[in-house]
């Protein structure tokens, strides 16, 4: 898929791109991406120290990024380092980076998937408030 100002893609061709946002869509998986990114290749026992995170938790966020392809695992004896996959990937974050300082505020302040956005009555499946939008909460 290629994303240019000559085509519009829509529909399935979106799909990868989707896909792609989507696993850099939370906030631990983005901070192992940035982690590894400007940091080199890691263990999760490393990532754990810096994050503050159970093995569990960082597992399963490095599981997931290596099944998109985005991070592999290099066995060295009994521990694995993992690193990005990709260098397109740190070009990507770097862009990120760049239009975040471009916005400002603007994204952060987005009422649908701001910052201040806030579950209303956590745990009960609720709509999720973001000042005039509503969406639903996912499970």
């Amino acid at each position: 898929m290629t994303i240019n100002e000559c085509s519009v893609a829509t529909g399935a061709d979106l799909d990868p791109a989707v896909a792609l946002f989507r696993s850099l869509s939370d906030g631990t998986r983005l901070t192992i991406a940035t982690r590894l990114a400007h940091g080199g290749e890691s263990r999760v026992a490393d990532l754990m120290a810096e994050m503050g995170l159970a093995q569990s938790t960082v597992s399963a966020h490095v599981a997931c990024l290596r099944d998109c392809g985005l991070v592999i695992g290099r066995p060295e004896g009994r521990q694995v380092f993992y690193s990005l996959a990709r260098p397109e990937l740190m070009d990507l974050l770097a862009a990120a980076e760049t239009l975040l300082a471009a916005t400002g505020n603007a994204v952060a302040l987005c009422p649908t998937y701001g910052t201040d956005v806030t579950v209303c009555g956590a745990g009960n499946n609720l709509p999720v408030c973001g000042g005039d939008v509503q969406v639903e909460a996912r499970r």
